[in-house]
């Protein structure tokens, strides 16, 4: 594709100069004449000059004034003069004045009028590509810029703080705030609690509201791994140490200048935690196989156990390693705890599993809720989600009823401080055995009914009940449906 003609507007007020300059350019160019400064003013109102060729002498405005005004109005235009005149001191004045690009002086020649005006046109479209990479280079880094800070931004708002959902009075509150003044220290930190309260979570959230956060973030839960790869994955590996002769770089170096997270450090072997400790001491290790020392700046958070401490008083895990750890000791409370948070957290893992799955769920009616809130969640958060999960599966309508809860938390007695997974704590109970008998049965009585939605008739054919007999029960141990869903259902 050939690059289109530039156009040249050629000023002067002699017929015969002006179609000599035409004669000898408009071969290349596509030329536009004007005999005076106010025609030529015209013509540059209605097209696209690229240069401007102009004689000096003219009645009315010199070319210098009239190249002058273009200056001003038309700053991208080339503007090249043609004087008879070559005084130096005028000629400066002209270039300071009007922005002269080349003189040519009287008589020209054909060739050199071409030559300049060729100039001029490269000169103009030098100046283009030069203003359109300068648009360029700002917008792209501009963009770059924003892209980064928008990625910045949504890595905090998705795995920040933000993230870790709780209620007003939730107990979380107070050790979130204490999370979020370490985090901004580059300090080691050990996060204790139950298996399944959200150490990884809260880990992740330090490391994104740290200084490190467009760092590198990774994890190693060392739960069940055996020490030998539990080391290679952490320290990396030499050729000839794992099959296929590769090199492996170990998550040591991976997370330099940025955060790791090792998880179930207490299931560290002694000899791993000594090589944890070096780590921490000095910032060097070795990888497996390989007599090279590397170091590395990173940020070590590590997860364990609420028995961590009498790990340590017992000798089990190093002293040392303890304390290079806990600079910053955070417990994350179970989720017994957070009663006031189970709605919150139950609805949030309700709107992710349904869009996932592609199944509409609105939310818990509210004697779903209060059995959710009334159970001792030994599995914390994992079981939480494990049970939403498969309330929402077998939901037949977008409001999730009690019914679909399962039968060990329909059981749960409830309890100020939550409730009791089992029956276990009956049994081992003491009392005489008619009271534990009716214990036990007033449980299996109110998941009963809630499983069948209240429907005596239901529930008394599997409980092999007489329907008089199932009320009677009922007003003895004083069980009534809170939920306001009663079905009188029962058969003549």
């Amino acid at each position: 594709m050939t690059s289109p003609r530039a156009t040249l507007l050629l000023v002067d007020d002699e017929p015969h100069s002006l179609s000599a300059m035409r004669m000898a350019l408009e071969d290349e160019f596509d030329c536009i004449t004007a005999a005076d400064a106010e025609t030529a003013l015209a013509k540059m109102e209605e097209e696209w000059v690229q240069v401007v060729i102009c004689d000096q002498r003219m009645p009315g405005r010199t070319g210098v004034e009239l190249l002058t005004d273009l200056r001003d109005r038309w700053p991208d235009a080339v503007r090249i003069i043609i004087t008879g005149y070559t005084d130096p001191s005028a000629m400066a004045q002209a270039i300071n004045d009007a922005g002269i690009h080349q003189f040519i002086t009287k008589p020209w020649h054909p060739d050199q009028l071409l030559m300049a005006a060729r100039n001029g046109a490269r000169l103009f479209q030098l100046a283009r590509d030069n203003e359109r990479m300068a648009l360029e280079m700002r917008f792209l880094a501009s963009t770059s810029q924003t892209k980064l800070e928008k990625r910045r931004v949504a890595l905090r708002d998705g795995m920040g703080f933000e993230t870790l959902l709780r209620s007003p009075q939730s107990p979380m509150n107070p050790l979130i705030d204490t999370a979020r003044h370490y985090a901004s220290f580059d300090v080691p930190a050990v996060l204790l609690g139950e298996a399944g309260t959200g150490r990884a979570r809260l880990a992740r959230a330090m490391h994104y509201g740290s200084l490190r956060s467009d760092k590198p973030f990774h994890a190693i839960n060392l739960a069940g791994l055996p020490d030998d790869l539990a080391t290679v994955e952490l320290f990396g590996a030499k050729r000839g140490i794992l099959p296929g002769g590769v090199n492996k770089i170990g998550l040591a170096q991976k997370a330099d200048r940025g955060t790791l997270f090792v998880e179930g450090i207490e299931h560290a072997s002694p000899a791993l935690q000594l090589t944890l400790w070096r780590l921490m001491d000095e910032g060097s290790f070795s990888p497996v196989g390989g007599q090279e020392v590397l170091t590395t700046n990173l940020r070590l958070i590590a997860g364990a156990g609420p028995d961590l401490p009498a790990r340590v008083a017992d000798g089990r895990f190093r002293l040392d390693l303890y304390y290079a750890l806990a600079v910053a000791e955070l417990a994350i409370p179970p989720l017994r705890a957070r009663r006031g948070d189970v709605a919150l957290l139950a609805q949030h893992f309700l709107s992710d599993l349904a869009a996932r799955h592609g199944k509409v769920a609105h939310g818990f009616a509210p004697a779903a809720l209060e059995f959710l809130e009334n159970y001792d969640w030994p599995g914390n958060l994992r079981e939480l989600h494990n049970e939403v999960t498969r309330m929402l599966i077998f939901a037949s309508t977008p409001l999730l009823g009690a019914d679909l809860i399962c039968r060990p938390i329909l059981q749960a007695l409830p309890s100020e401080t939550g409730a009791d997974r089992t029956a276990q704590a009956v049994l081992v109970s003491n009392g005489t055995l008619k009271d534990r008998v009716e214990l036990i049965e007033m449980r299996i009585l109110r998941e009963t009914l809630t499983r069948h939605r209240w429907n005596k008739s239901r529930a008394s054919v599997e409980l092999g009940l007489s329907r008089v007999g199932l009320r009677a029960k009922l007003d003895r141990y004083g069980i009534a449906d809170h939920s306001g869903q009663m079905q009188e259902e029962e058969e003549e």
